[in-house]
């Protein structure tokens, strides 16, 4: 099966879960940045974890099916449409050969996931899948997809609940889908100030009482320079000032940069591989999915938490997900 785009949209990138044991020869990681997003659209289609998918942002693509496909669509909304009339999100949808998706204005969150059954297929540099446009290397010949483009789907035989085969709208609308969808933690998505948890860095003490009051008590505004590398914020600055000589070490996907103008930076998925400012924090992995839905201009205050919370509730997350899969097997499979 193959996707014709008829329409590459503002940042359309092919994108799996990331690129790693590459980043000790100085190889980023890239990879999904709502990856609790991708992870579900996979699980949805029947995918392993590790399938690639499209990662929409903002201003989406139209994208033609020239064969008959299981999708999903997850993460933000972004007022996806197949033959001009609304798809929904968080389940399976099964899609007509010569149907169109579409999207629309953004109505809540930055980044949306289509997954085909079966994922893109595209050449794996490095071991993945993931685009990395500053390098120009994975996905579709490193960049951001573009009109004319056809992207292949890997062959496979795509499990579908038989009410959307025999569904009359599958002939009327060029789509069907099941009136069940996955339940997400919607009571924390796309809220404003997004409240980020974070475990307090190896250089947060290096920061006086006052200047980590004002990072745990001010509002940050996501900055319009922000991009897949990093969050640049702007609002508040906890500290403006030099904080000497800082040898050059390993950063993360959340790792939060403090330079000496005092607006800190959040590290996101095309993240370089070391940095030299002082580390102040590191945003819990949990709440990551939720920080990639923020956009320029979007607030967002931190909340300090342990090491062992955070863990915790990465448990919890993960436990959440592996019961999601399983409810979606067995609700697609009978």
């Amino acid at each position: 099966m193959t996707l014709k785009v008829i329409r590459g949209g503002l940042l359309t990138t092919v994108q799996d879960r990331g690129r790693y044991g590459m980043q000790r020869f100085g190889v980023p990681v890239s990879g999904a940045m709502d990856l609790h997003s991708l992870q579900i659209a996979n699980r949805l289609v029947a995918n392993d974890d590790d399938c690639a998918a499209l990662e929409v942002t903002l201003v989406g693509p139209v994208l033609e099916f020239d064969a008959d496909t299981l999708i999903a669509l997850c993460g933000a909304d972004l007022s996806a449409a197949i033959n001009k009339k609304p798809v929904p999100m968080n389940r399976p949808v099964w899609v007509a050969r010569g149907s169109r998706l579409a999207f629309g204005q953004p109505v809540s969150g930055c980044r949306a996931y289509v997954a085909c059954a079966g994922g893109v297929d595209v050449a794996p540099v490095l071991g993945s899948r993931s685009t990395y446009v500053r390098a120009r290397i994975g996905g579709l010949k490193g960049r951001a997809l573009k009109a004319g483009d056809r992207i292949d789907v890997v062959p496979t035989r795509a499990p579908c609940c038989p009410v959307l085969r025999d569904s009359p709208a599958f002939e009327s609308d060029g789509f069907a889908a099941p009136n069940w969808s996955v339940r997400v933690n919607s009571e924390r998505l796309f809220v404003s100030p997004q409240r980020i948890r974070f475990v307090p860095g190896r250089h947060w003490e290096l920061l006086t009482l006052a200047e980590r009051n004002t990072f745990v008590n001010e509002n940050f505004r996501v900055g319009v320079a922000s991009d897949r590398m990093g969050y640049r914020l702007e609002g508040a600055r906890p500290a403006s000032h030099d904080f000497g000589d800082i040898a050059s070490e390993a950063v993360a996907f959340g790792t939060i940069q403090l330079p000496p103008d005092g607006n800190p930076i959040v590290l996101m998925a095309d993240r370089q591989t070391i940095g030299g400012y002082p580390r102040i924090g590191e945003v819990a992995s949990v709440d990551l999915p939720l920080l990639a839905q923020l956009k320029p201009g979007d607030t967002l205050t931190f909340e300090r938490l342990t090491l062992g919370d955070a863990q915790g509730l990465s448990h919890a997350q993960s436990i959440a997900l592996a019961q999601i899969g399983a409810s979606i097997d067995a609700t697609i499979n009978h």
